[in-house]
């Protein structure tokens, strides 16, 4: 290398030389310390510089000029609609058009607007009272049907406690989160209690948010405010869909023997799509294992067990009968089926849109399988109507009862 640049520098003018050394050069500024002239060494690497300044320049300037011909002015993204569609062409050259992920709604999609004289009451009262609610924090599409209530259907309210904001974030979940949410409010199961008798309720769902950042993840101030609503509205059935503590019996049974009627905790959706689906924090033996102990306390008081199921989001035929039959091996009482819905652009995208009879086939397998009620259709949701669904079981029960004693 060394004889080939110093013969390059001393028979071939410069001009000339550049385009052989420019091909062993990797940047300008950097030459071979054995090229044999040093005044033709720094003429050389003059012109390099300059040759590489000028291009690097030049195709500057092609990319401005591109740009210029291509890219809409500040002019055109400030001026008029019409004008602005007459630069689409413009702007789609640069950027393509967004794509929309979240599936067109099918006609059996229909929820009931929120209208009611009951609904507005109850919505008034949670305002003033300073609740949440998880009908309206998750953007429930049942809130009127549910709060609106009716000569033929009972009404049902689900309170959310302990905030409105979560410390997991479940990629289906249209709640806030936080790893540091606002401290409990002290106050809240006096008003809690206040609102449930208050507003007359025949049933009532509390749920609440996961507080992983609170030493007893909320179970006692869980179990004070179904304590609280028993001691004001002693008629008022009273189910908790809780959060799973993370697997800890104690903070479970904590709940469990707070008086309530119905104890509910959520599955979610077959085992293979838990990590998909759910937080890390969360999973399918662990929300297995809550359900089953809370059968064990029986002894203690009666209590109904409940979980939900949500479809369309990829699952299997084979994985949803899997996990019926894995519910119904613990004892679980009730099932619900219900369709996911994409709350956002950034949520779990919804895989497919399960028709009404395929849900009214999963409620006919999932009643052979011997849970006490299924509640399942496109709208239903863990508290859908519950108070319906479970007083017109408990009716159902009775008269089944009382047919045997006759």
């Amino acid at each position: 290398m060394t004889s080939f640049l110093s013969r390059a520098t001393s028979t071939i003018p410069s001009s000339q030389a550049f385009h052989v050394i420019h091909r062993t050069v990797t940047k300008p500024g950097v030459l071979f310390s054995s090229v044999a002239s040093p005044s033709v060494e720094k003429n050389l690497e003059d012109e390099i510089q300059v040759k590489y300044t000028r291009s690097n320049s030049r195709r500057l300037e092609e990319l401005r000029a591109q740009l210029a011909n291509e890219a809409p002015s500040i002019a055109e993204f400030a001026s008029s609609n019409d004008e602005i569609n007459g630069a689409e062409n413009k702007i789609s050259a640069i950027v393509p058009k967004r794509r929309n992920t979240i599936l067109p709604k099918p006609k059996w999609l229909k929820a009931q607007p929120a209208t009611s004289e009951n609904y507005q009451r109850l919505r008034t009262t949670v305002r003033e009272l300073g609740l949440a609610t998880v009908c309206e924090e998750a953007k429930c599409p049942n809130i009127g049907e549910c709060w609106g209530g009716g000569a033929d259907s009972t009404a049902t309210a689900t309170i959310m406690i302990m905030g409105d904001t979560c410390t997991r974030g479940c990629s289906f979940c249209a709640v806030k989160t936080s790893r540091a949410p606002p401290p409990l409010d002290p106050e809240e199961p006096e008003k809690v209690a206040k609102a449930i008798s208050s507003w007359g309720l025949d049933y009532v769902v509390l749920t609440s948010v996961d507080r992983d950042d609170l030493e007893d993840q909320g179970a006692n101030h869980f179990s004070s405010v179904v304590g609280e609503i028993k001691n004001k509205a002693a008629d008022v059935i009273v189910e908790a869909l809780t959060p799973d503590f993370r697997g800890n019996i104690d903070l479970v049974e904590c709940v469990a023997k707070s008086g309530l009627d119905v104890y509910a905790h959520n599955i979610e959706t077959v085992e293979r799509l838990q990590k998909r689906v759910r937080d890390y924090r969360a999973g399918y033996q662990q929300s297995l294992s809550v359900l089953r102990h809370v059968k064990t306390l029986s002894h203690v008081a009666p209590i109904l067990t409940k979980t939900s199921i949500m479809l369309g989001l990829g699952e299997t035929d084979e994985e949803i009968y899997q996990t019926l039959k894995d519910l119904r091996a613990i004892d679980v009482d009730v099932v619900t089926f219900g369709q996911y819905l994409q709350p956002t652009r950034r949520h779990l995208p919804v895989r497919e849109y399960v028709t009404p009879d395929k849900f009214a086939s999963w409620q006919e397998e999932a009643e052979k399988l011997g849970f006490k009620y299924v509640a399942s259709g496109p709208l239903v949701r863990s508290s859908y109507k519950a108070g319906e669904f479970f007083l017109k079981n408990l009716v159902r029960e009775r008269e089944k009862g009382q047919a045997v004693s006759a």
